[in-house]
């Protein structure tokens, strides 16, 4: 029996659909059900056009897909772009209508496994926020003067290079100590946590004493700064008794490290900066403050000064009003006694002369004596009034940062820098 393999098509012609319409069919299905979507898989066939486009094939163990990026410099993470590299790709899926080709248009890249490190990283972060690792109840202030720098770094970088001729510069008499340890790849972290867990016990290792730490690296990628990301070195960073500063990787690079640090630097050279002060602007403030001492002294002697001035000519013209009276009396005595010729009313005025001229001597002799004492008096309150006078007596004047005299502790700011002046020197001290 004979089959009619053509029975069941119609007898009437359909409409064939022309290529161009089958693809843009094709190409809207395609971008409604598919759409936009994270793809991962490994980069073959880089080609970067003059136009700035690039175009490349993502494949993997079954397949291959291809690729395209308009404008690709100002595309996130083209630099992850490179042949032979794995890689996460958000691209929109679509036909290039004029080859009828299924391809993706990516719109973003990054290095395959970054996703995971990042949702690690936000792990972590939320985990030791919530137990108060970042509350800045428990940051410590640096100190205003350091002597001695723990730097936790790798020896042969340029981090310590640019720390190390910026402390120079700014504060030659600060010791850095080096702890070299490596600042990427496994094991690094633990080499970290462990640097900074023996420079907080010095004594132990036969290191000296540090005033503060700068833990931190140069640039470089994720990967390469991940070892300060890990829940080690965070814990170690925390628990230092030391004020510590992060300094890792560029300023838009930010780790764990950073945010439980007591203070975050953006780059380590700024770590060097921030950690000491400057020389020369310490001479130039020491300059103003010896201004400002000088002029307030000679203000504060100024007054006394001009007290003993005055009572120094007061004592002037009274010395010289008792000596004319008492002269004057003397010159009215002689007239009378020249007015009285007898013998004894001479003898006798001239005993009452020698007793009134010995009276006018101790009268004159006791004025001064007194203005004297006065005088004496006057000039020792002068001296005990004096800064000088107070500082033999062990009192000391505490001046605040900005070189004003405290006079209260409620003006005394934790963590503020004082000077406290002596006779023989002065004191630098921090508020705790």
């Amino acid at each position: 029996m004979a089959v009619d393999l053509f029975s069941d098509m119609p007898n009437k012609p359909v409409k064939a659909l022309s290529v161009t319409q089958l693809v843009r069919k094709m190409k809207r299905a395609v971008e409604a059900e598919v759409g936009k979507l994270w793809i991962e898989g490994e980069v073959s066939n880089l080609t970067k056009q003059g136009s700035g486009h690039w175009y490349f094939s993502l494949k993997d163990e079954g397949s291959q897909i291809q690729c395209a990026m308009f404008h690709a410099r100002n595309r996130e993470g083209s630099e992850a772009l490179e042949n032979g590299a794995k890689v996460r790709v958000f691209a929109e899926a679509t036909v290039y209508e004029a080859r009828g080709q299924l391809q993706v248009i990516v719109e973003k890249a990054e290095r395959a496994g970054l996703g995971d490190l990042q949702a690690r990283f936000e792990a972590l972060k939320r985990k030791l926020q919530t137990e108060g690792l970042f509350d800045t109840s428990r940051k410590i202030a640096l100190p205003y003067f350091p002597r001695v720098i723990g730097i936790v770094t790798s020896p042969t970088g340029a981090a310590i290079q640019d720390i190390l001729n910026i402390l120079t510069r700014r504060a030659p008499w600060v010791q850095p100590v080096l702890f070299p340890v490596r600042v990427q790849g496994r094991g690094a972290e633990q080499e970290i946590a462990q640097a900074i867990a023996k420079l907080n016990a010095p004594e132990l290792y036969g290191y000296p004493r540090c005033d503060v730490l700068i833990v931190g690296r140069g640039g470089g990628s994720l990967e390469d700064l991940w070892c300060f990301n890990e829940e080690v070195v965070a814990r170690a960073i925390a628990a230092s008794e030391i004020p510590l500063i992060s300094a890792v990787g560029h300023e838009i690079d930010f780790t764990i490290a950073d945010f439980t640090a007591d203070l975050r630097a953006p780059t380590p050279s700024a770590a060097a900066e921030i950690a000491v002060p400057d020389l020369a602007e310490l001479r130039g403030t020491l300059a103003r403050l010896r201004t400002r001492i000088s002029r307030s002294l000679t203000h504060l002697l100024r007054e006394p000064l001009q007290k003993l001035d005055i009572l120094r000519s007061e004592l002037t013209v009274a010395a010289e009003d008792a000596l004319i009276g008492r002269v004057r009396i003397l010159q009215q005595y002689t007239i009378r006694h020249r007015a009285l010729d007898p013998a004894k009313i001479l003898e006798r005025r001239i005993e009452k002369l020698d007793s009134l001229r010995k009276q006018i001597q101790n009268l004159v002799g006791q004025g001064v004596s007194r203005n004297s004492e006065q005088l004496k008096r006057l000039q020792n309150m002068l001296r005990t009034l004096g800064p000088e006078s107070v500082f033999k007596r062990g009192f000391s004047i505490t001046l605040a940062e900005d070189g004003s005299i405290l006079r209260s502790v409620k003006s005394a700011k934790f963590g503020a820098m004082l000077r406290t002046k002596l006779i023989d020197g002065e004191i630098t001290s921090t508020v705790k």
